[in-house]
C-alpha cells in the first residue's frame, strides 16, 4: 500500500461534500451513534461505485451519454430532497432527551446509500483513480483493486465518523438556541442545494 495512495484517500474523503454533510448533520441532530450510522450508511453507498469500476460499468457510464446524464440528475433531485426535507422538518436537528426513542438506523442507512450511490462522480472518480495504483499486467489486479478499494472504505468510514462524532460533541451548545437551529437548518439545505447544482452541471 503506497502513501501516494493513503495521502490521495485522505484528503479525497475528507474534502466536504455530500456524505461530510449528512453525517455531520446526524452528529448534530441525533448524537454519536447516529453520527456512525450515518457514516455506515454513506460508506456503503461507495460499494456500487467500487464494483462498477472493477467490473466495467463504470467503462458504459463513461461513454454512455445517457446513462449518465440519467443517475446524475436522479441524484441532483435525492440532494433538492434532502434540502426541502431539512427545511420543512422543524425537529431535523433537535437535541434528543432522556429515554427519547432513537432515530432509525435503517433510514440514517438508507438516506446516507442514496446520497452516494445517485452520485456519478462517484463511478467516475473509482475509473480514473484506482487504475493509477495498480500496475499494467499485474497478475491479481482484480484483487489488488478490491484491497484498495477496501481501504479506500475504511478511511472513507472513520473520517465520516470523526466528523459527526466531533459535531455530536457540540450539538448542545448549539441546538439549544432556537435561532442558532433555524439557521443552522438554512445553512445545511443550502449546502445540499450547492451540491445539487454543482453534480447538475458537472460534466463527464
Amino acid at each position: 500500500m503506497s502513501i501516494a495512495f493513503l495521502l490521495t484517500t485522505l484528503i479525497v474523503v475528507a474534502t466536504p461534500g455530500t456524505g461530510v454533510i449528512y453525517t455531520l448533520a446526524a452528529g448534530l441532530s441525533h448524537g454519536r451513534r447516529a453520527s456512525v450510522v450515518a457514516a455506515f450508511g454513506c460508506t456503503l453507498g461507495i460499494v456500487p461505485h467500487m464494483l462498477a469500476t472493477i467490473t466495467g460499468v463504470a467503462a458504459v457510464l463513461h461513454t454512455s451519454a445517457v446513462a449518465f446524464q440519467t443517475l446524475k440528475y436522479l441524484g441532483v433531485a435525492y440532494l433538492l430532497y434532502m434540502a426541502w426535507a431539512t427545511l420543512r422538518d422543524k425537529d431535523a436537528l433537535v437535541v434528543e432527551g432522556e429515554g427519547a426513542p432513537p432515530r432509525s438506523a435503517t433510514r440514517t442507512i438508507v438516506s446516507g446509500v442514496l446520497i452516494n450511490i445517485l452520485n456519478p462522480k462517484l463511478t467516475m472518480f473509482f475509473f480514473a483513480f484506482l487504475p493509477q495504483f495498480v500496475s499494467v499486467g499485474e497478475p491479481d489486479s482484480l484483487v489488488r483493486m478490491l484491497e484498495l478499494s477496501t481501504v479506500f472504505m475504511l478511511l472513507t468510514f472513520v473520517v465520516f465518523a470523526a466528523y459527526g462524532i466531533l459535531a455530536a460533541s457540540v450539538r448542545s451548545q448549539v441546538t439549544s438556541r432556537p435561532r442558532v437551529m433555524t439557521w443552522m437548518r438554512r445553512v445545511f439545505a443550502g449546502s445540499f442545494v450547492s451540491l445539487g447544482a454543482k453534480l447538475a452541471f458537472a460534466a463527464r
